[in-house]
């Protein structure tokens, strides 16, 4: 028995919660999955899981095996990578947890620049959710956090994202363009249930940190009933980009959408809270050539500032003076319209 695949497919039968997702994820035919776990624990002469029609789960000696397997395996690809530090161009697969928004509306479309350049080096990214810390199961997780980095783990910074205000210009040119967020009561919302909101929603102007420094100005509103109420971030850009209303998105959702004129800020001043996105890996010696490139591409795309990159190509940083820049913009818009026939 090749003790060593057996302990990767049985670490991926977990981390894919299936036998048939492992076999999947390790382009291997299930019954070749179902034996190697088989013959591992035939020669470990214990059970490691215990299996139903839906489902599978650790048994005690089986949580106890897989933390010295995660070892044993982090051990080994530290010893391949050292072994291959020497080799100038990265290969093999890099394992990527991250939110779902992040991987759609940023990483998948720099990815061609990625592959061009690093052509043996695969991807696999899981973005099944929100990322909160790093999981010791991937090569690199990048997470979107408003709260301190906490953990024992290597991280970077890749960039600030501000939640901001935007609309369809058609809902804008009908429903108006708000000054203030008191005047939002007016208008059409897309807003996360209300349950989410019981303490109400926070606009920030200025140079005002959410920690209370600053000297900026702060709004508070209790939302009404949102026109649509949903957590799911690409339904509320998909429902906004459809002239519905008013939403609040990421920078890094909206950038194109704003560069493209198909979403337009509200109140260019005001903000309702930032996140960093950070990219972390576990803590080791030894780094893969191949994890070590993707890390620096991640950098290098999002800037590696504390500054929203977003917002900044969609030339309208917050500030006060973008309510002037964005007027300026409607009016040329507008100008640069064609005539009716």
């Amino acid at each position: 028995m090749d003790s060593l695949r057996a302990m990767r497919v049985f670490a991926r039968v977990v981390d894919e919660g299936s036998f048939a997702g492992a076999a999947r994820a390790l382009d291997l035919a299930p019954a070749v999955v179902t034996r190697l776990v088989a013959e591992l624990e035939e020669h470990l002469g214990a059970r490691l899981m215990n299996r139903t029609t839906r489902r599978t789960a650790l048994t005690e000696v089986g949580e106890n095996y897989l933390e010295r397997v995660r070892r044993i395996l982090a051990d080994v690809d530290e010893a391949e990578a050292l072994a291959q530090a020497s080799v100038a161009e990265p290969r093999g697969p890099v394992r990527l947890l991250m939110p779902p928004a992040v991987a759609v509306h940023q990483l998948a479309k720099h990815l061609p620049r990625f592959h061009a350049k690093y052509p043996l080096v695969s991807i696999e990214i899981v973005a099944s959710g929100a990322v909160e810390t790093v999981d010791d199961s991937f090569d690199l997780t990048v997470m979107a956090l408003r709260k301190p980095l906490d953990g024992n783990f290597i991280a970077r910074r890749l960039a600030r994202s501000e939640v901001v205000t935007v609309a369809a210009p058609e809902y804008l040119d009908k429903r108006g363009r708000p000054k203030h967020p008191r005047e939002l009561a007016d208008h059409d919302v897309l807003i996360p249930p209300l349950s989410e909101l019981q303490r109400g929603v926070t606009f920030y102007r200025g140079r005002f940190d959410e920690d209370g420094g600053g000297g900026g100005e702060t709004f508070h509103a209790m939302p009404k009933r949102g026109v649509l109420s949903t957590l799911n971030t690409d339904t509320n850009y998909a429902a906004a980009l459809a002239g519905l209303g008013v939403a609040g998105l990421p920078s890094f959702v909206i950038e194109d959408a704003l560069m493209e004129h198909a979403l337009e800020r509200v109140l260019p001043a005001w903000r309702l809270h930032s996140a960093t996105l950070w990219v972390g890996m576990p803590t080791r010696q030894h780094v893969p050539a191949r994890t070590r490139v993707m890390m620096d591409f991640l950098i290098q795309i999002f800037g590696g500032e504390d500054r929203d990159p977003w917002l900044a190509a969609a030339g309208c940083e917050t500030d006060p003076g973008c309510e002037m820049a964005a007027a300026l913009a409607a009016a040329a818009a507008t100008e640069a319209e064609p005539e009716d026939a």
